[in-house]
């Protein structure tokens, strides 16, 4: 009896240890192939959040950086479809970036989670749309927040057939967008860097043209010295300087300001550099250059844009100089005999204000005599209205100063005076306007 009793026992025992066994070989199983899908997903989001890296630190294009981060948050999470909304400047209205094929607008959804700020994790919910066969089961949307900017929204959905997203995956999706804000956000400041740059390097172009355009070096005229600085403010000027040969006797010299800075300015200036030479040649009456000049880019000057400018003509074989001054900062004259400085105001209205009709009337010419040594100083408002750090400007009473102690320097002297002195007056504090000056000194 006690070895059929024993048998049994055995057999019984066999039988429990098989199926014990069979038992853990199956959840050995199960725990292999669940580390195999942990690994998998974790190399999966390795692979993403190394690729967003790659995304922004290349010259990456937004809709690639889009498309990367929807189809890898759907690999990821196994979503069926996944869709990037973008927020405005302000962060009060959203766009489609990317959306994937086949991807539910989820309007209430994406109204909820946007004006909330907070992930929402969703399933069998009105929410994801109408109650219909092709209903997603499960959707999760996140904002992409950087800071305190909102940037935008993720969303990836599962359709319907499927497991439902789980608590394990809402936290691995809040993971994705926290990163993708952050990639989006620095591909932006990439974005404008770039864009710095690249105006950056437009203006340094166009401040190299404008450099051309402006005299390389003052004219030899017979009996006078004279000497030009330009001075901008920016990459480029909108004042304006030149000296024209009018024909073998006489030399024109002229100085503008157009209203304004930075480059629509300068683009006026270039336009009324052509303009004056084209009307200036072999024409002895600046005002009628003037006259002519105004003609022209009135009908292309914008209403909130004007040229100030004076004009004055040198005669090779006379001390005689004829100035025509067009709503521009009054010329001084320094007299060497007394040591004097006066204003000169012949009458005249700015360019590009008027079609002509008063423009005319009101500008002529108006002559003057320099003896040895006198000089006749040029200069636009950048140099009398230069600020310092406190906000005072430089002011008219500084500029005969300069003027007074250089005179004997020289037409050149006079400007390295002035301009050393404005330096030292203003300090750190930055030029907010074109500098330009021209003096014309009798031998």
């Amino acid at each position: 009896m006690w070895p059929a009793i024993l048998l049994a026992l055995l057999v019984i025992g066999t039988v429990g240890f098989a199926r014990l066994y069979r038992r853990q070989i199956r959840q050995i199983a199960a725990l292999e192939k669940a580390r195999e899908r942990l690994e998998l997903e974790e190399s999966r989001v390795f692979d993403f959040f190394h690729g967003l890296g790659a995304a922004v630190s290349d010259d990456t294009k937004p809709h690639d950086l889009h498309r990367l981060i929807v189809e890898g948050t759907m690999r990821i999470l196994d979503g069926y479809t996944g869709a990037l909304y973008l927020s405005d400047r302000k962060g009060e209205h959203l766009r489609p970036e990317f959306v994937s094929k086949g991807c539910p607008m989820f309007v209430d959804l994406i109204a909820t989670a946007w004006k909330g700020g907070e992930a929402l994790l969703l399933s069998e919910d009105p929410r994801l749309g109408p109650d219909r066969p092709q209903r997603p089961v499960s959707a999760m949307v996140c904002p992409l927040v950087y800071g305190s900017q909102k940037l935008g929204l993720l969303v990836v959905s599962r359709k319907a057939g499927s497991e439902p997203f789980l608590a394990s995956a809402f936290k691995i999706f809040k993971g994705i967008a926290e990163q993708s804000a952050f990639a989006l956000y620095n591909a932006f400041i990439f974005s404008e860097a770039a864009e710095k740059k690249r105006i950056d390097q437009d203006l340094q172009v166009a401040h190299e043209i404008q450099r051309i355009l402006l005299p390389a070096n003052a004219p030899e005229v017979a009996g006078y010295q004279i000497s030009g600085i330009n001075i901008p403010a920016r990459h480029v000027s909108g004042d304006y300087y030149d000296y024209i040969a009018v024909d073998e006797q006489h030399c024109g010299v002229a100085i503008a300001d157009v209203s304004g800075k930075g480059v629509p300015a300068s683009l006026i200036m270039a336009m009324c550099r052509s303009v004056l030479r084209s009307q200036a040649s072999a024409q002895h009456s600046p005002a009628v250059v003037l006259r002519q000049v105004n003609a022209q880019l009135f009908p292309d000057i914008r209403e909130d844009m004007f040229i100030s400018m004076a004009y004055a003509i040198l005669d090779r074989n006379s001390p005689s100089i004829t100035l025509c001054r067009a709503g521009h900062d009054a010329p001084l004259l320094f007299k060497a005999r007394d040591r004097s400085i006066s204003r000169i105001n012949p009458p005249g209205m700015a360019l590009g204000i008027d079609s002509g009709g008063v423009f005319n009337r009101v500008t002529a010419d108006f002559s003057l005599t320099l003896e040895s040594n006198d000089c006749l100083i040029l200069y636009t408002d950048g140099v009398t209205e230069a600020l310092d750090r406190h906000g005072m400007e430089f002011g008219m009473e500084n500029v005969f100063r300069s003027i007074l102690a250089s005179a004997s320097d020289g037409a050149a002297g006079i400007i390295a005076k002035l301009t050393d002195d404005l330096r030292s007056f203003v300090g750190t504090h930055p030029q907010h306007d074109d500098i330009t000056l021209i003096v014309i000194r009798k031998k």
